[in-house]
């Protein structure tokens, strides 16, 4: 009789948390529709789920074909990631409009990077001294493997990695440097995971991640070691710091902190030095070492490609002296090669997004302030409008009729406009030095039996899964 008396209370409780339940539940759809609720001639875009928007659409080994696939909305369309609205460019002409018409300002940090590099050498003749030293210490690491197979991804990593530390530390470090292979691995880990599904997570759901196990839990401790080891390389250096003598871009920065420091919006300070450094290294870096392993994946399964930039190099540099940037317009063939290995390799698929600082319209479409616009270049260097054979490995793309070199205006492989890319002219020297200084030496060839693989991982870049690869002298 105690158990019937009882039910009622029960289910009066149980219908009260059930209601409770589903009144949460109605209230939060609600706010999430209101507050996601498309403007007015905002661009149109798939179906997303409450919440988490399409996060779970996107497939992220392959994000940037999901991006060209969604053809029915045209060349823009929104997106949902999380809690943020985003709108996704295609084609060369939209994303023309949305980066170089339409493209924002620098920051002032950015802008004091860029002079300060261009004050040390980047994009000038000055570090070209530089980088052939680094190549010349690069050969002769392949050529101690006498030919037998080897993975080039340390060894390319480590040269490209000395170069912008030679602009930021005024050093370099041996390849077997310790620490330094230390700190190259976990920022390439770092990279990996934050463009991995634990970093989209991540970014879309930050304060639920933070709680929660997993993989991105591992970005904040390489991020941190790696900060860790910057902070030690800046503290040495402040040690022997002369004002009056700046050696490289890390004294020029300790003497900006000193000038701004009355200026408490400039943000120029011991802290942001480090993280200023950071994204340096990362933009002179990854980038260019991970083309230059495309590079030779597609020497290795073209070699007639690879005789034709032996022969232009015997012509124009010859065996007697190193390769020159002076040499640059007089070999279109190779110059080529190199734009082909950048526009098929697409190692930067999508844009990094950038935030809508002002209320604006992108094809028609209106666009509010703090929308993300996400440019994807993959459908940009394989736009069939603007190549001949997207698709395929054909250095033509970039040679006239008469064999010269041709610009493409739809060549953005480091994006385009005011924002582009901080690393592009270092990129430009680096690929072109020791892509024609390798070549000079060495012939590549796959190891026996093997052939190359195309495959690749989705990270902060596209980049290839290790290979093995063999390097005979000419």
């Amino acid at each position: 009789m105690g158990i019937l008396n009882a039910l009622p209370t029960f289910f009066s409780q149980w219908l009260d948390a059930t209601s409770l339940f589903i009144f949460l539940l109605v209230f939060l759809l609600a706010a999430d529709y209101i507050k996601n609720r498309a403007p007015k001639n905002f661009p149109l875009g798939p179906w997303s789920l409450p919440f988490v928007g399409n996060i779970f659409n996107i497939d992220p080994l392959k994000p940037h074909i999901y991006m060209c696939k969604v053809k029915r909305y045209g060349n823009i369309f929104s997106l949902r990631l999380g809690r943020d609205k985003a709108v996704v460019v295609n084609g060369f002409k939209m994303v023309k409009e949305a980066l170089v018409n339409q493209g924002d300002i620098f920051a002032d940090q950015t802008a004091f990077a860029m002079s300060t590099l261009r004050n040390f050498g980047v994009g000038k003749k000055t570090l070209e001294s530089t980088i052939l030293e680094e190549s010349r210490c690069l050969l002769e690491a392949i050529m101690e493997k006498k030919g037998l197979p080897f993975d080039p991804h340390l060894l390319l990593n480590s040269a490209i990695a000395n170069i912008i530390s030679s602009v930021i530390f005024g050093q370099r470090f041996e390849y077997n440097d310790t620490q330094f292979q230390k700190l190259l691995d976990e920022i390439f880990e770092a990279l990996y995971l934050d463009g991995s599904v634990w970093g989209q997570l991540y970014n879309a759901f930050p304060t639920v991640m933070k709680q929660l196990p997993g993989r991105h839990n591992d970005i904040f401790r390489n991020y941190k070691k790696v900060v860790a080891f910057l902070t030690q390389q800046i503290q040495t250096h402040r040690e022997n710091w002369e004002p009056s003598e700046p050696r490289d871009y890390v004294d020029s920065y300790f003497a900006e902190i000193i000038k701004r420091h009355n200026d408490p919006e400039a943000q120029f300070d011991d802290e942001n030095l480090c993280y200023c450094t950071l994204d340096l290294i990362i933009a002179g870096t990854e980038t260019t070492s991970t083309t230059l392993r495309w590079a030779l994946l597609y020497m290795m399964k073209h070699q007639q490609v690879q005789e034709k930039v032996h022969e232009e190099i015997n012509r124009v540099i010859g065996q007697a002296r190193q390769p020159s940037m002076d040499d640059r317009p007089n070999m279109p063939y190779t110059d080529a090669v190199i734009h082909e290995v950048q526009r098929i390799s697409n190692i930067v698929p999508l844009n990094l997004p950038r935030l809508t600082t002002r209320d604006t319209t992108l094809g028609g479409y209106f666009i509010p302030e703090g929308t993300q616009i996400i440019p994807n270049l993959t459908s940009v260097l394989f736009d069939k409008n603007e190549w001949e054979t997207p698709d395929s490995f054909n250095p033509h793309h970039f040679l006239d009729a008469s064999g010269e070199f041709v610009r493409k205006e739809a060549f953005m492989p480091f994006s385009a406009g005011q924002r582009i890319c901080l690393g592009e002219n270092l990129a430009k020297m680096d690929l072109f030095l020791f892509f024609t200084s390798l070549l000079q030496k060495l012939t590549f060839h796959s190891p026996a039996g093997v052939e190359p693989s195309f495959d690749f991982q989705v990270g902060l870049t596209l980049s290839p899964l290790p290979f093995q690869i063999c390097a005979s002298m000419r």
